[in-house]
């Protein structure tokens, strides 16, 4: 029993310092790893908002260039009424914001959802105000009538239904830079 206990305690003085040594190497080797892990991925991520950041900023582009089209003054020069029936008319501007809005809906994917959500409502204002001032229009009404009646709304109201998502927008934006 005694050599036993003698084997033990030998053992234990010439293991007890490659332990020591081993467990000092592990912890060493596991904080070089892990802070080499994290400068990988700030070089990951460095290397991602390169390529991202323009991205971003082109899709915030083309979503404020949708805005500013659909913004009822510049959709009504730009989509004349002249020669149409208001109901006519109607229509080629609902058609005209639904398709500049789905066909940057991709866009989305670059911004945030605050974001996104005031681009869906401003679309949305100027449908709603679009389909305001068709309702109450007498059946032989012109286009320019509800050109007419539309930019009085914007006038009346003050503010186009857009340019509270075009703020938000531009102040997203800025906090990029």
């Amino acid at each position: 029993m005694e050599n036993g206990l003698m084997f033990l305690m030998e053992l234990l003085r010439l293991a007890l310092p490659a332990l020591i040594v081993a467990g000092a190497m592990y912890y060493v080797v596991n904080r070089y790893l892990d802070r080499d892990y994290k400068s990988r991925v700030l070089d990951l991520r460095m290397k991602n908002s390169e390529i991202i950041l323009p991205i971003r900023l082109q899709a915030y582009e083309r979503i404020i260039l949708l805005l500013e089209r659909i913004t009822p003054s510049n959709l009504l020069i730009r989509v004349s009424g002249a020669g149409l029936t208001a109901a006519e008319y109607h229509r080629v501007l609902v058609t005209e914001i639904r398709e500049e809005f789905n066909h940057n809906l991709s866009q989305q994917v670059y911004m945030t959802e605050q974001a996104w959500q005031m681009v869906k409502r401003a679309q949305e204002g100027v449908i709603n105000m679009v389909n305001t001032a068709y309702q109450n229009m007498p059946q032989d009404a012109k286009g320019t009538d509800l050109a007419k009646r539309v930019l009085e709304m914007v006038l009346a109201g003050e503010a186009e239904p857009t340019a509270d998502a075009i703020s938000f927008l531009k102040q997203e934006i800025a906090q990029v830079f």
